[in-house]
Order: C-alpha cells, then structure tokens, then sequence
C-alpha cells in the first residue's frame, strides 16, 4: 500500500505531524484504486490502531445502508440486505449526533465516508455543516470517484489526495498477490482492459468479463448496424445483474472507450470522446436510479454503436 501510493502518504503522513491537520480530506481518483483501504489504513496508523484491534471504536465508517425498514430488519437478523443507491441525511445526522461526545480511546477520530459523491443533496448540506464547524479531533476522510459531484463548498473546504492510475507492473504483482490461481492470459487480459485500476483488473476476472470486452471493442470499431451485437451485449450481460457487475460493466465500457479513443485518428476520436462523456453520465446515473438491466444493456450498447458508426463514416 505505502509504495504503490508514496505521494499521497507522504502528504498524508506529513500533515498528521504537524500541530494543526486539516479536519477535511478528498481521496480522489477512480473507482478501484484502492482509496478507501488507504482511508482505512491512514485512519488506524493516526490513531495508533493496535494490529490485534479490528474494529477501532474512534473509527466511523459510513456508505451504504439497507434500503428500507424491510431491508432494515433483515440486517438485524443477520440476513443478507439489499443496500440503498445513495447515502441518506438520517445516516449523517446518525453520525453528527455521535460526534457530541468524546472519542472513546484517545483524543482523535476519523469519519470516512464512501463513496462522498453518492450522498443525497440533503445528506451533504448536512455534512457542510460538520465541516464548516468540525468537532474536536475529528477527521473526515471523503472518498470520492467524481469530485466534481461534491458540493462546491465541500471541495473548497476539504484537502485533496489524488490517487493515480498503476503502472502495469505494478498491477500485475498486485493482482499476482491477490489472485494467485489466475493464468497468464486471463491476467494480462485483465491489466490491459482495467485502466491501471486494480478494483477493475480484479472484477475483470472475477466477473469473467473477456468476452464481454470483444463485443465491446467489436461494436467500436465497426458499429453494430445489425443489432445483434446489442443482442449479445444483453446476453452476456445477463437478466439480473448485481451492482457490482453493473459497476463493472460499466466500467469495462468507459476503459475500452479510453482506450479505443486514445488510439484513433482525430477525426475518429470526436465521436468516441462523446460515447465516453456519456457513459461517465450513465456510471453516475446507475447507482441511484433502478435501470431494467435489459433497457442498461442497450443504452450502452447504443452508446458503443453509435460511436463506432459515426467513427466508421469518418473513417470511410
């Protein structure tokens, strides 16, 4: 972790020696980077977390609850829930009323929020007003894959940690550690679809996205004036897809977009920076809006066949 993010732990490392550390932290860059174990991390090493302690009592963490009341009791029975697609204001007021009272073990604690961008517009005025006045000895730790969708005066209150995308080599080992069973090809396929992104390298295998890559990259080059790569799109999409594979297939098309975009000729590229621009929107959409995984399928189809249709006539 330290040598894959040096910079941000130099920075890091140095603000919390010094004698007065800023209360707000962006940790920004994109979605499988590592931001929220680093979060993690930086939290337990500020606090002196022993190694033997799992859960640091002066550490809050907060993301995603269940989705209803109904959702709600199956947690407290133990049961698996289904999640809400945003952050709600009752779960920061939950966390502002606990900030009224000291840190149970030491005179710091760290509130991390995951993912900052995904909180309703009530839930960050609400968070405005802890950073606007933080308590004492309170750090906020906002992970973030789209800073621009944070409340201006958040940003403007809050230091930003940049987190980069990893060198292939240093994809590779970590997936080496991470997923040692894996072969040779399956991995370099992986590292060269996920955009330096170990989270999308991982989901890349764990998903079994390859052939779900080749529509993709098939349907950008040549189009799809038949339908039928939109047909196998769905297909391979599958009829209920989960959250996690939604996320992952969309950011399967955004990397191959990134990438096909990269290497065009610049009258091919207009047409593919767009299909990207809206696939960004849709990735932000997703998680809040309840998409018939059927209707997702084809707009993003579209969106990669359009794209190559309009880059095909400039090409021809």
């Amino acid at each position: 972790m330290t040598a894959l993010h040096s910079l941000a732990w130099a920075a890091w490392r140095e603000a919390a020696s010094g004698s007065r550390m800023h209360h707000g932290w962006i940790l920004a860059g994109k979605q499988g980077l590592g931001k929220r174990a680093f979060a993690d991390a930086a939290a337990r090493e500020l606090l002196g977390a022993r190694p033997d302690l799992e859960h640091h009592p002066d550490i809050i963490v907060l993301t995603y609850g269940p989705k209803d009341e109904k959702e709600e009791k199956k947690r407290e029975d133990g049961k698996d829930f289904e999640l809400a697609r945003s952050i709600r204001i009752a779960q920061i007021r939950e966390v502002q009323q606990r900030l009224t009272t000291r840190p149970t073990l030491g005179e710091k604690r760290v509130v991390i929020i995951d993912p900052a961008d995904d909180m309703e517009r009530n839930a960050s005025n609400a968070l405005l007003k802890s950073l606007e006045e933080p308590p004492h000895g309170t750090i906020f730790l906002l992970v973030t894959h789209r800073p621009a969708q944070l409340l201006p005066t958040i940003r403007s209150r809050c230091r930003v940690l940049r987190f980069n995308p990893l060198e292939q080599d240093d994809l590779v080992r970590q997936l080496k550690v991470a997923l040692p069973d894996t072969d040779g090809s399956a991995l370099a396929e992986a590292v060269h679809f996920a955009g330096g992104s170990p989270g999308s390298a991982r989901q890349f295998i764990e998903q079994d996205l390859g052939s779900l890559a080749k529509v993709m990259h098939a349907m950008l080059e040549e189009g799809d004036r038949t339908l039928g790569g939109r047909g196998e799109l769905a297909a391979r999409i599958g009829a209920r897809p989960d959250r996690e594979r939604i996320q992952a297939i969309l950011a399967l098309a955004r990397n191959i977009t990134a990438d096909v975009a990269a290497e065009a000729e610049p009258a091919k590229r207009i047409a593919l920076i767009e299909a990207h621009s809206e696939l960004v929107a849709l990735s932000r959409q997703a998680p809040t809006f309840n998409f018939d995984p059927g209707l997702l399928a084809m707009e993003i189809g579209t969106l990669l066949a359009d794209a190559g249709a309009a880059s095909e006539r400039a090409h021809g």
